[in-house]
């Protein structure tokens, strides 16, 4: 694993956006595929112990994914994502909300831009996520600042054994 690979996190409670650029050691067709294809995401999305399943997800502009978290003791929280734009292997942005198992969103919820660029076999992903509202942020901003963390490292670890890295 390499350890000299960009990992930043920023916090701006006044614009209520949280961006993350984080570097893999890995080619950006790779790390996309890893990013938008439910299987793979499945694999490194929940911080361990939980886990991940998608119930579905159809990966294409107004396209949506439904999927669970699950804690160790079976509970299940489920999450609504729609795709608002793709351009293949450079970017894909996506609306993000918490939802019932009904599959109805919680009313406010998060933008997501994904950015993905490649340089001398590495790749950067950028994101930025715009909430809503400020409350929701502040209610869920610890959990996951250390969720994603976890979940980038469960990444970076996936795609060493899928690259052969």
């Amino acid at each position: 694993m390499n350890t000299n690979l960009l990992f930043d996190f920023v916090v701006d409670k006044t614009t209520k956006t949280v961006c993350i650029t984080r570097e893999f050691d890995a080619d950006l067709s790779l790390v996309w595929d890893a990013f938008t294809i439910a299987e793979l995401i499945d694999q490194w999305i929940a911080p361990k112990p939980f886990t991940a399943k998608t119930k579905y997800q159809d990966f294409k502009v107004g396209g949506k994914r439904f999927y669970a978290m699950i804690s160790p003791d079976g509970q299940e929280r489920w999450v609504f994502q729609e795709y608002t734009s793709i351009t293949p292997k450079t970017n894909f942005k996506m609306y993000n909300a918490f939802a019932g198992e009904n599959e109805i969103p919680e009313p406010s919820g998060s933008e997501w831009d994904h950015t993905f660029s490649e340089q001398n076999g590495k790749t950067k992903v950028n994101i930025s996520i715009y909430n809503e509202s400020l409350e929701r942020m502040e209610r869920i901003l610890d959990g996951f600042t250390q969720g994603m963390k976890l979940s980038l490292t469960n990444l970076e670890n996936l795609l060493a054994v899928l690259s052969g890295k």
